[in-house]
């Protein structure tokens, strides 16, 4: 496949009883556009909220991967997220009438049947891709050791160890669209025998049978039909770390070894890789970022924003994920005109001027969207303000903002500027719009 975005052809549903919760739940995959992700919407909740799938919105990871957004919770997405991923699928609407998708067989197969049944389309725009560059290494207190290092591709090498060491099971594998579909999505979920009464107690695995998991009692597997594979439980697990580290949002190219993994540290992991990334596009130049996809241009801004010098504060956008998050650019030299007066000697960009950058992200999110062109935003209020350190002529600033209420006229948002890395100000917005 190649290295372009993909998506849906079309929409295609799926019904069933939730694992954990045991409710009657119908999953539907949509299209979704470019730069869109991979975006949850519950559908029996009021105004169909949304909850983006990415690793900032993990809560729960007992048993299951759990994200919470605003009002909004979906359980259990590691299957679904899983399937996605490992076919490629980049961008897509996955709606649901409840908080948790069918579990169906306990695997990841039923979901690749349904991606196969919608679909999959090059959508003809760059996916950016990471690639890891110097190895991570995280070891938790439970045991589990999880390990990225660099590679030409992503492949997965996990051992999955049980209570007093049974059923100790490994692979290695390179995880292509053809290798997940026959050889780790079929593999069930799976639980020991004594783990069965805690997690009923806990209120978890109502939905739980013999029909959609593996049980392990003592030396014996208690199933409704035979193994699929003679190492299916660490072929489930490397589904999971599939699944959980599709929270990072873009393709990896790394080399995963996990030892004992869990939703907890492949969770943790897939921070520790956002954290990479982050620090290197920190780093970068904003004229080495590739054009296309995602990626603004100065002349892509000012099509959107009415401000021009020297009021414009946003060089560029270079990323934007779904709806409502954006990161912008403002790169920083001594010809800024307020440096001059703020301060003589001492040159510091000024913090109001911050807040605008935010705002102007801001907007472009908002202006991107269909009907709001040609619209003018108006700042309202900025609360929660905090200064933390100072911006000087040479800095690159990076601007991240986060819509977290849309209305016909009226926005909030979260922002932050980071230079290298660090926060510099943060800020939550009130703004408004009028023709």
């Amino acid at each position: 496949m190649s290295l372009n975005q993909h998506t849906l052809a079309k929409s295609a549903s799926l019904s069933g009883s939730s694992l954990h919760t045991g409710e009657k739940v119908t999953v539907t995959l949509h299209p979704a556009p470019v730069g869109h992700g991979r975006v949850f919407r519950r559908m029996d909740l009021p105004d169909a909220p949304t909850v983006r799938a990415h690793f900032a919105n993990v809560r729960e990871v007992e048993r299951r991967t759990t994200l919470v957004e605003g009002a909004a919770t979906v359980h259990t997405v590691e299957h679904v997220l899983a399937a996605l991923s490992g076919l490629g699928v980049d961008n897509a609407l996955i709606e649901m009438d409840a908080s948790e998708p069918p579990i169906c067989d306990g695997s990841g197969q039923p979901f690749v049947e349904l991606v196969r049944s919608a679909g999959v389309v090059d959508q003809g725009q760059p996916q950016p891709v990471w690639e890891i560059t110097e190895p991570i290494y995280l070891e938790t207190k439970g045991g589990s050791i999880m390990v990225a290092l660099p590679d030409a591709g992503f492949r997965v090498s996990c051992t999955n160890v049980g209570p007093e060491g049974r059923f100790t099971q490994f692979q290695s594998m390179a995880i292509t669209p053809e290798n997940f579909e026959k050889e780790i999505a079929p593999a069930r979920t799976f639980v020991f025998y004594e783990d069965v009464k805690p997690l009923m107690d806990k209120g978890l695995i109502k939905g739980g049978s013999l029909e959609n998991a593996l049980v392990i009692r003592g030396e014996q597997v208690l199933s409704k039909e035979a193994l699929r594979f003679r190492d299916e439980f660490v072929r489930h697990k490397i589904l999971d770390i599939v699944g959980d580290l599709a929270l990072f949002g873009r393709p990896i190219r790394g080399h995963i070894v996990a030892v004992k993994p869990g939703h907890g540290p492949n969770s943790e992991l897939c921070a520790a890789i956002a954290k990479q990334y982050a620090k290197a596009l920190a780093l970068v130049p904003p004229r080495m970022t590739p054009k296309g996809g995602e990626v603004m241009d100065v002349n892509d801004v000012m099509k959107l924003l009415p401000h021009r010098p020297p009021f414009l504060m946003v060089d560029r956008i270079v990323s934007v994920e779904g709806e409502n998050k954006a990161t912008g650019v403002k790169c920083l030299s001594m010809n800024e005109w307020y440096f001059a007066g703020h301060f003589p000697g001492h040159p510091v960009m000024p913090g109001v001027l911050q807040l605008e950058a935010m705002a102007q992200v801001g907007s472009i999110l908002l202006l991107r969207k269909p009907g709001n062109a040609g619209r003018i935003g108006y700042f309202m209020s900025a609360d929660s303000v905090k200064f933390r350190k100072p911006v000087v002529p040479g800095d690159t600033l990076f601007i991240e903002v986060e819509l977290t209420y849309t209305k016909k006229v009226v926005a909030k948002a979260k922002g932050r500027c980071l230079v290298n890395g660090e926060v510099v100000s943060e800020a939550e917005l009130l703004f408004g719009f009028i023709d």
